[in-house]
């Protein structure tokens, strides 16, 4: 305890955020010295987790809930199912990159494209961010209205206290604890598996669904609008613009170096397989009861939670709309930060959770100000709440293309980089992950454009 103090007060001449930061390597110092017991071992992986369950369980946001449940009622249990095992992999060789950048350059990703390649692509890329940003709070914040409806309590209620809790956890905790209240929140995105295992599912046709991936009317229905809106709505809620710029600055703020980064990569693989396994739980409890009722396809937000109350019982619309309002609520959490960072690391203000509210408005105020938005108009009369779900999702795999080009970029600088820079292997699948966001944003322009093309 002595020797703790006696740190603290060591460190009293740097900046409030990076006393705090070099605070935390101490910790991490601490148990990465200590004997090296079960107990101990554990601690200190314990300690290092975080950036990569967050950004993950964060992406099985409220849109992506309701993206899940539509697509399971869309296409029953079909192609959906195994195309979120590549998706899962896309998922992870995005994220990782956003790691060993963090680690090594310790600057956010706002920062470095606006310091790397100048002022003009540098608000492109935060233009993007902060719009797109807003756009997925109202998403979060649609879900919990319609998950507080379910639970009996006024919707402006519900909303407002998300609102204000969303503000005081980003406020008034430091790093370390906001990490560790998010990841406690996170945990109950986990709700949605017990809810399927209990609801009973035919596992056989689970099972067929890796074995006949068919889609419903075949290459006309490849080709089609609604078929391909889906398709760019789960890639849109499996990979958007915040999840880069939220993880790379979460690293930065976390205060991980490059030793850590394989402790980090084991972060991410538990967020990824903790996405996947959610992901594949609501598709298969949508598709299993949900497809094939009247009207399914169309269903929104409320329409599929009254449905999984009238097909599988009171108790499962209770647990999904519990699921539902937690999604929400972690994501508003981390998609809130986001904006945060890369507002602060753009301008060259505070830029870290770590600062005094008191003395970093510029870092906390903008993305409260955004947050509020969302908030704002999900209240307003005749929103059409299921059309901007799905709008949204879409919106975001519009947008990554640039965002990953940009990612791709930072990573083959070698100057950055040094040996960390992307190998020819990494290059060659991140490439192959940016041409197939292109060409879906492509077919699906082309559905729009001309739905009588096929």
């Amino acid at each position: 305890m002595l020797k703790h103090d006696a740190e603290l007060r060591s460190l009293k001449p740097f900046p409030h955020a990076l006393a705090m930061r070099v605070r935390d390597r101490l910790h991490l110092d601490r148990l990465r010295r200590s004997t090296p017991t079960p107990w101990n071992r554990f601690l200190f992986g314990l300690a290092l987790i975080g950036p990569g369950i967050l950004v993950m369980l964060g992406d099985n946001d409220a849109g992506g809930v309701i993206t899940y449940a539509q697509t399971g009622a869309s296409n029953g249990l079909g192609i959906f199912i195994p195309l979120i095992l590549p998706l899962a992999f896309i998922a992870y060789v995005v994220q990782e990159m956003t790691i060993r950048l963090g680690a090594v350059t310790r600057r956010g990703h706002a920062e470095l494209i606006w310091k790397r390649y100048g002022p003009f692509w540098g608000a492109f890329s935060l233009f993007d961010l902060v719009a797109a940003n807003v756009l997925t709070l109202m998403t979060e914040f649609i879900g919990i209205r319609i998950a507080s409806e379910a639970f009996g309590m006024p919707a402006w209620i519900a909303v407002l206290a998300s609102l204000l809790l969303v503000s005081f956890v980003l406020i008034f905790l430091r790093y370390w604890t906001w990490e560790r209240v998010a990841l406690v929140i996170a945990a109950f995105n986990l709700v949605f598996v017990p809810l399927t295992l209990a609801s009973h599912p035919d596992w056989q046709s689970v099972a067929a669904s890796f074995a006949h991936t068919g889609i419903p009317g075949g290459l006309t229905g490849m080709f089609s609008a609604s078929f391909l809106i889906l398709v760019s709505a789960n890639i849109g809620t499996t990979i958007a613009p915040w999840q880069l710029f939220f993880q790379q600055s979460c690293v930065v703020d976390k205060g991980l170096l490059p030793a850590d980064i394989p402790a980090s990569r084991r972060d991410l693989a538990l967020g990824v397989g903790g996405m996947a396994i959610v992901a594949l739980a609501i598709i298969i409890l949508s598709g299993q009861y949900i497809h094939g009722m009247p009207g399914a396809a169309n269903f929104d937000t409320a329409g599929i939670l009254s449905a999984v109350g009238r097909r599988v019982g009171a108790w499962a619309m209770t647990l999904f709309a519990l699921g539902l309002l937690e999604a929400g609520l972690i994501a508003a959490i981390v998609i809130t930060a986001s904006t945060a960072w890369a507002i602060g690391e753009a301008f060259d203000l505070p830029k870290s959770i770590n600062d005094d509210p008191r003395k970093a408005a510029g870092f906390y105020v903008p993305s409260l100000l955004g947050t509020t938005l969302a908030a704002v108009v999900v209240m307003l009369p005749n929103v059409p709440l299921g059309f901007l779900n799905l709008t949204v999702q879409v919106i975001a795999t519009v947008f990554m293309p640039a965002a990953m080009f940009f990612l791709l970029m930072l990573l083959n600088d070698r100057e950055l980089m040094g040996l960390h820079v992307n190998t020819t292997a990494r290059n060659a699948v991140s490439i192959a992950i940016l041409l197939a966001l292109v060409a879906c944003n492509v077919l699906y322009a082309i559905a729009t454009l001309f739905p009588q093309g096929g």
